[in-house]
């Protein structure tokens, strides 16, 4: 399967188990931490259509905290997966945009918001009838 197939198969994928005792730790949950984060995913999405400013990615992506996104920036800086450019400016100006990594990962966000969205119905009447069986539950 290629990096940019994104048709979802009724069936499971195959994967080999991570964290197996016969099994290396594969990396996914140090990847899965950074990429997995719903800001995370929201400033990767908002950044797939070009360069934004601070400002404007702010507000962009509702309901992100000034703090929350300075944090998720320099994070996914640190990652490899955004590019900060300061400019000589007075003020200064700063912008940001993917990296090649960065942008590599917009096809696996692009799938996942794609089944998301053919999956949200069944998943809403799954979580209905769930929580109808289950009037105590905290999940929610």
């Amino acid at each position: 399967m290629s990096v940019t197939h994104t048709d979802v198969t009724a069936g499971p994928a195959e994967l080999e188990p991570c964290g197996q005792p016969d099994h290396p730790d594969c990396g996914i949950r140090d990847v899965l931490d950074r990429v997995g984060d719903k800001w995370s995913v929201l400033v990767i999405v908002e950044l797939a259509n070009g360069a934004r400013r601070f400002r404007q990615l702010q507000r962009a992506i509702d309901g992100i905290s000034q703090r929350m996104l300075t944090l998720t920036v320099r994070r996914l800086e640190r990652d490899g997966l955004v590019m900060r450019t300061v400019y000589p400016t007075v003020p200064a100006q700063v912008d940001y945009r993917l990296t090649e990594t960065g942008a590599s990962l917009t096809h696996l966000v692009k799938a996942l918001a794609d089944w998301s969205l053919e999956h949200r119905d069944a998943i809403a009447h799954a979580r209905q009838a769930y929580d109808a069986q289950q009037p105590d539950n905290e999940i929610r």
